[in-house]
């Protein structure tokens, strides 16, 4: 059969491996992309390639060798010229390569929405050194938050108190980079409500929105994620009306992950990631069609329905605590036990090959009939605890 079309996957970890999953469902033919062997969407792809996104050449041969219909990028690190080169010769880089550099980087993307857009973000100021990072904090004051303008996954970021913590915070975001710029940026620590991922689908028909979804996060990254989240009718359409500001501006087709702080009314711009988010993983219990789904159908052109979430849904992460390459997940059986009728139980096991401090392995999901969000996520969590990693 001839495939529908052919994906070239830049970035293969479990957010890419669902990606691989849905597209393969509408018969493309996938070859899977990362820095290392047996990643998890290389283990469902059609082929893959080894190599670092950083590596123009070997990104340029990988484009050059499988001629893809379509080029998507999963991770944020990766050599972004080299798609605004491929871009120019005809490839289709999802949603554009413009997209892929402004959102690679967090001073990019932020002085799109701040200063090009106007949309409401926290005070910030960008360093490139210890002193920087001091004056920055002495003008916008503690509490601060501090983050590294490239990284992933809340790598590298934390909240500094006071003067005491600035070369803890320094070194710490350094540590946490990708890339090759050492570069932070230092925000107002915002004293929100909650913060929610708008899934924003922008597709051949204009531009969609899934049911907002709630996190909540520690040491940057996700650990549970909940939908709908319960939000006014008031702040709800100031989200929707940035998120459609900022992903026309970028262009483009794909699913893109809006995250917003809220305080009451008052919604507040935080970041954007123009592919599925990771708190969107709730979206494969919660909806008919998930956000990898969704990513998949905007990306070919293809019908995008009204999206709906019936039923309080929730997902919960399993975190690896230390560095092992021999290892088993056990407990799955405990784990999809739901704990009444009312209550559907999954989960997924992402098939990473090791484990380090804080990794995701894997993610629980649960959905409850005509019951409520905080049941949703006490099951979610209950059964990602019934999950074990026994290092062996």
């Amino acid at each position: 059969m001839t495939p529908t079309a052919t994906i070239l996957l830049l970035g293969s970890g479990e957010l890419g491996r669902e990606f691989v999953i849905s597209a393969k469902r509408l018969g493309c033919r996938v070859i899977a992309c990362d820095s290392y062997e047996g990643a998890p969407a290389m283990q469902v792809a059609d082929g893959y390639e080894v190599f670092s996104m950083l590596d123009g050449d070997a990104l340029r041969g990988a484009v050059d060798k499988h001629r893809p219909d379509h080029i998507v990028p999963e991770i944020e690190a990766i050599r972004t010229e080299i798609l605004a080169e491929v871009e120019s010769e005809g490839f289709h880089v999802v949603p554009s390569a413009r997209a892929a550099q402004l959102t690679m980087n967090r001073d990019a993307i932020r002085d799109l929405a701040a200063s090009e857009l106007g949309l409401v973000t926290s005070t910030f100021e960008y360093a490139t050194s210890r002193a920087e990072l001091a004056a920055a904090a002495e003008r916008i004051g503690f509490p601060l938050v501090v983050k590294p303008v490239m990284s992933s996954s809340g790598k590298g970021q934390s909240t500094v108190r006071d003067a005491t913590g600035i070369d803890a915070a320094w070194d710490y975001a350094a540590a946490g980079m990708r890339g090759d710029r050492l570069r932070v940026i230092a925000e107002t620590f915002i004293d929100f409500d909650y913060e929610i991922t708008l899934l924003t689908i922008r597709h051949k028909d204009g531009v969609a929105f899934c049911p907002p979804i709630g996190h909540r996060q520690e040491r940057g990254d996700y650990r549970e994620s909940w939908q709908p989240a319960a939000m006014s009718a008031t702040a709800l359409a100031a989200a929707q009306e940035m998120a459609t500001m900022v992903v026309d501006a970028l262009g483009g087709h794909g699913i893109f992950g809006v995250e917003f702080f809220v305080k009451g009314d008052t919604v507040i711009f935080s970041e954007l990631s123009p592919r599925p988010h990771d708190t969107g993983m709730v979206t494969l219990i919660s909806q008919s069609l998930s956000e990898f789904d969704l990513h998949a159908r905007a990306i070919l052109g293809l019908p995008i329905p009204t999206i709906e979430v019936a039923q309080p849904s929730a997902s919960a992460v399993l975190l690896a605590d230390r560095d092992a390459a021999d290892f088993a997940i056990t407990g799955l059986a405990e784990a999809l036990s739901p704990p009444n009728g009312q209550t559907a139980v999954d989960a997924r096991i992402f098939g990473k090959p090791v484990t380090r401090p804080y990794r995701r392995m894997g993610v629980t999901l649960t959905r409850v009939e005509g019951g409520t969000i905080e049941i949703a996520r006490d099951a979610a969590v209950a059964a990602a605890a019934k999950l074990v990693i026994d290092y062996q």
